[in-house]
C-alpha cells in the first residue's frame, strides 16, 4: 500500500513537472509573445521575461522586434532621360506591433522584401540620373515613403533606406568622365586667363612707374642679371637697352658729320641720247660731240664712214 502510494506520488510530481515545464516559457528582451488559443489570437502581448501557457491549449509565437536590415536585389531600369542603370539598395525597418505582424500578412519579411524592390523600380523610372548620381538624399525619403506606406498595416515600421550602389553603362561612363574632363580644363582655362589680366595690369602699372622714373629699368635689368649669374650658368645673356646703343653711336661719330649728309642722284641719260650734262662730261672746246651708236651694226657702219670721211678729206 506504501510502495502503491509513493508511486502515485512520484507520479503526480512528474506529471506536474512535466506540465510546468511544457507551460513555463522564457521571452528574450528583444522579443514579444504572441499567444493563439485555440487558434484564437489572445489580446494580450506577452512581455520578456518568464511566462506561462496552457499546454496543449495555447501556442506561443515569438516575434523579434529589433531593427532588421535587408539587402535589395539590384534592379536594371531605364531613368527618365532614357538612360540605363542598375541600382541596389537596403532598407532598414522593424516590427512594431507583433500580432498584425503575424495576423495581417503571411511573412512580413518577404512582403517587404518584394514592395521595397517595386518601389526602388518605380523611383528609376521616375528619376534622372543626375538625381540618381547627387540627390540621392531626397530619393531615399521618397522611397522610404513609398515601402513605409502599406507596411505600417502589417505592423512593419520603415526606419532607413539607402540607395548603395548605382551602376552605369560603360560607354556612359567614358562619356560623363569626358564631360568631367572639358569641364575642368575650361575652368583652368578661365583661371589662367583671369591670371594673365590680372598680371598685364600690374605690369601696366609697373612700366608707367618706370617710364616716370628710368634709373628703375636700370635697376630691374640689374636684379635680372643678378638673379640668372646666381645659377652659375656657363653663359650669360646681357639685353642692352636701345637707347644706350644711340648715345654710344651719337658719341662716336665726329662733329662735322653729325647731320647726315644726302646725296644728289644725278640721273642717268638714255643710251642712245647726246650726253647735255656739264656734270656728267664736261664739254671740251673745238671737240665734236660723240655720239653713242645704237647697236653693234651700226656702229660698224659709222667706223667705215669715219675712214671715207678721212680718205675724202686726203684726196
Amino acid at each position: 500500500m506504501v510502495v502503491d502510494l509513493v508511486a502515485i506520488g512520484f507520479a503526480a510530481g512528474a506529471a506536474c513537472a512535466a506540465y510546468v515545464m511544457a507551460a513555463a516559457k522564457v521571452v528574450k528582451q528583444y522579443e514579444r509573445g504572441v499567444v493563439f488559443r485555440l487558434g484564437r489570437l489572445r489580446n494580450r502581448v506577452r512581455e520578456p521575461g518568464f511566462t506561462m501557457i496552457v499546454p496543449l491549449v495555447d501556442r506561443l509565437h515569438k516575434v523579434n522586434m529589433q531593427i532588421v536590415t535587408m539587402p535589395v536585389p539590384a534592379q536594371e531600369g531605364i531613368t527618365r532621360d532614357n538612360v540605363t542603370v542598375r541600382v541596389d539598395a537596403v532598407v532598414y525597418f522593424k516590427v512594431v506591433d507583433a500580432p498584425d505582424a503575424l495576423v495581417k500578412v503571411e511573412d512580413y519579411r518577404f512582403a517587404v522584401s518584394q514592395m521595397a524592390q517595386t518601389s526602388l523600380r518605380s523611383i528609376i523610372g521616375k528619376s534622372e540620373l543626375d538625381d540618381l548620381l547627387s540627390n540621392r538624399e531626397k530619393l531615399n525619403q521618397g522611397l522610404e515613403l513609398m515601402i513605409d506606406s502599406p507596411a505600417l498595416g502589417w505592423g512593419v515600421s520603415v526606419d532607413r533606406v539607402e540607395i548603395k550602389d548605382v551602376s552605369l553603362p560603360e560607354t556612359m561612363k567614358r562619356s560623363m568622365a569626358r564631360q568631367a574632363e572639358a569641364d575642368r580644363e575650361r575652368r583652368a582655362r578661365v583661371i589662367n586667363a583671369d591670371a594673365e589680366l590680372q598680371a598685364s595690369k600690374k605690369l601696366a602699372e609697373a612700366a608707367h612707374q618706370m617710364s616716370e622714373t628710368p634709373a628703375a629699368l636700370q635697376l630691374r635689368l640689374l636684379q635680372t642679371v643678378m638673379a640668372v649669374a646666381a645659377e652659375k650658368n656657363s653663359t650669360l645673356v646681357l639685353p642692352i637697352p636701345v637707347e644706350l646703343l644711340r648715345f654710344l653711336e651719337r658719341g662716336s661719330a665726329p662733329a662735322g658729320e653729325t647731320e647726315p649728309r644726302h646725296e644728289e642722284h644725278a640721273v642717268k641719260p638714255p643710251l642712245n641720247a647726246p650726253v647735255t650734262n656739264s656734270t656728267a662730261m664736261p664739254a671740251m672746246p673745238n671737240a665734236p660731240m660723240p655720239v653713242v651708236p645704237e647697236s653693234p651694226a651700226a656702229l660698224g657702219d659709222q667706223a667705215h664712214g669715219g675712214h671715207e670721211s678721212l680718205g675724202g678729206g686726203r684726196r
